[in-house]
């Protein structure tokens, strides 16, 4: 329980500071291209990446790393996440499977998007419109 309550707190932190950082970069980046997102998953991939290196098992608690990476990056972004896990299949000589997983995983993500759009767009014709 213990665990799952300092991943909770992080992933708080996390979508905090993503909804601070969002707030921040609308107000003077160009409005035609989602500079707020791309900056918050190049971030995130970075704290990721560099919280992985700099906080090993051997010398970090599994309660920090799982407030940090889990909690803090998880509630950040998980585009971070994805990233470390193409990184780690690349760097174990996995290309086919990298290549796979990471092409595949934005496809799959964008359909999803356009679907979920298309199923409430078709839930919300069904209903009366509201006065």
């Amino acid at each position: 329980m213990a665990m799952g309550l300092w991943i909770s707190v992080g992933g708080g932190i996390g979508a905090m500071a993503r909804f601070a950082l969002s707030g921040w970069v609308t107000t003077w980046a160009y409005a035609g291209f989602p500079w707020a997102t791309f900056l918050v998953n190049v971030s995130g991939s970075f704290l990721l990446g560099f919280l992985h290196r700099a906080l090993p098992p051997a010398t970090a608690s599994p309660r920090a790393r799982g407030f940090l990476t889990i909690g803090l990056c998880g509630g950040y972004t998980t585009f971070s996440t994805f990233d470390f896990e193409t990184f780690s299949l690349l760097n174990e000589g996995r290309y086919a499977l990298a290549a796979t997983y990471s092409l595949g995983s934005v496809a799959t993500c964008i359909a999803g998007v356009f679907i979920g759009i298309g199923i409430a767009a078709s839930i919300a014709g069904r209903r009366a419109p509201r006065r």
